[in-house]
């Protein structure tokens, strides 16, 4: 059974930082790309950024690129996406899911709380 944990979430201050988690489980995590993908309040799933099985080249959506950073290890079956500069239309539920670009989502996610 794919398990996805996300974690590392809270509430921090516009312009602050945050390094999210999700810990993967029940298949061959080093074969498929990865996404992290977010739901503000009363809005639909868009996908934040994705990564490929080796890590290169990642792609990221334009309302966060140069802010985020997405990260994974392979023999830690974990992915990472770090988030500087953060804004409050930051603020949403963040959930990983398997596959490039996939907004399948499973986990319980995480939730970013951007406000002063």
């Amino acid at each position: 059974e794919v398990q996805l944990v996300e974690s590392g979430g809270g509430l921090v201050q516009p312009g602050g930082s945050l390094n999210l988690s999700c810990a993967a489980s029940g298949f061959t995590f080093s074969s498929y790309p990865m996404t992290w993908v977010r739901q503000a309040p009363g809005k639909g799933l868009e996908w934040v950024s994705a990564i490929y099985t080796g890590g290169v080249e990642p792609s990221y959506a334009g309302s966060v690129k140069g802010r985020f950073t997405i990260s994974r290890n392979n023999a830690k079956s974990t992915l990472y996406l770090q988030m500087n500069s953060l804004k409050p239309e930051d603020t949403a539920v963040y959930y990983c899911a398997k596959g490039w670009k996939s907004t399948a989502v499973s986990g319980q996610g995480t939730q970013v709380t951007v406000s002063s």
